[in-house]
């Protein structure tokens, strides 16, 4: 079995100083192979502290463009032989301002989320994205959609911060699970 830990939308220390004080114990305890971070980290130093337990793998969302804008906006991963895109969810900078225009106009639109990262990854069996501050575990056909919501700051439907985990077992089956942290 591969486990890892997901993550996405830490906003250190644009909208808090640390990680949230779950976090590092609970990657640790979970003894992973590897940490995936879904963007908006904000800071090089979260990767580096997430790094000290496990391999980090991280892409640029919206707020990394000043100190991680070397960070690419996907990253096409396999673990166990399951193939993983990573991404923040926002795509492009026209995409970014289109988004934030229709969320004004409508509202939050999960499912537009849902069928656009369907539809530019249809290769990969599992796509993680963050930037929704919203957790989403949901198959659609065969690809698993995830979202860790925000480790950090929640805006959304009244939930605490969150954290994901993925388990890779023998034959390719997954295991998918949100861990809702303590409001703090």
């Amino acid at each position: 079995m591969i486990a890892l830990g997901i993550i996405a939308d830490t906003h250190i220390p644009d909208r808090k100083r640390t990680l949230h004080p779950e976090v590092l114990p609970l990657f640790r305890d979970a003894g992973l192979d590897a940490i995936l971070h879904a963007g908006d980290v904000s800071v090089p130093r979260v990767l580096e502290e997430l790094g000290d337990i496990a391999p980090v793998y991280a892409v640029r969302g919206n707020r990394d463009l000043w100190r991680l804008g070397h960070l690419p906006l996907f990253l096409e991963l396999e673990f166990g032989g399951v193939p993983i895109l990573l991404t923040h969810g926002q795509g492009r900078w026209w995409n970014y301002l289109a988004g934030k225009a229709q969320y004004l106009i409508y509202g939050l639109q999960p499912e537009r989320y849902k069928r656009r990262l369907v539809q530019a990854f249809p290769h990969a069996r599992v796509i993680i994205f963050g930037h929704l501050h919203l957790p989403i575990n949901d198959w659609v056909n065969d690809q698993l959609i995830f979202n860790p919501g925000t480790a950090c700051c929640p805006d959304r439907n009244s939930l605490p911060p969150s954290v994901g985990f993925l388990r890779v077992h023998a034959g390719g089956i997954i295991e998918s699970e949100i861990v809702y942290l303590k409001e703090g």
